[in-house]
């Protein structure tokens, strides 16, 4: 398998909801629910850097194009991380986050491995994670 990751995609209860939660409070791009002429085939791409695309999509069609039963979400099965060039812009990408109705789990801190960042849930309680490696700084990957 070659590293061809292209779409990622979440399972969310509201697509309205959640639209409105990463377009108008995070300000990330999208051409907004489309595919609603579909039983089962309305989604959300939202456009992020390096051609990479983060799908919403009703988990109950998820659950429907996969074949696997609805289940519990559960918020520790994966987390997104968000990397940002300084302390002072994880602060403004989670107070910005919080602004649009995010739930703050872990408030912005240093951390033990020299870095700073915080935790976030979206309204489907998805775990972002904002921060700042100052490694991945000198290394130029930030």
């Amino acid at each position: 398998m070659k590293p061809r990751i292209t779409v990622l995609t979440l399972g969310v209860d509201d697509l309205e909801r959640s639209l409105r939660f990463y377009r108008d409070g995070l300000g990330l791009k999208t051409e907004g629910i489309i595919g609603t002429e579909f039983e089962y085939g309305a989604v959300v791409f939202i456009e992020l850097e390096g051609g990479l695309k983060l799908a919403l999509y009703p988990r109950k069609s998820l659950s429907l194009d996969s074949t696997l039963p609805l289940g519990q979400p559960s918020a520790t099965e994966l987390s997104i991380g968000h990397n940002v060039t300084s302390k002072k812009e994880v602060d403004a990408v989670m107070e910005q986050a919080c602004k649009a109705g995010a739930v703050i789990v872990k408030a912005a801190h240093d951390t033990f491995w020299g870095g700073y960042g915080g935790y976030f849930q979206d309204p489907d309680q998805h775990l972002w994670e904002v921060v700042w490696n100052p490694q991945w700084l000198a290394g130029g990957q930030a």
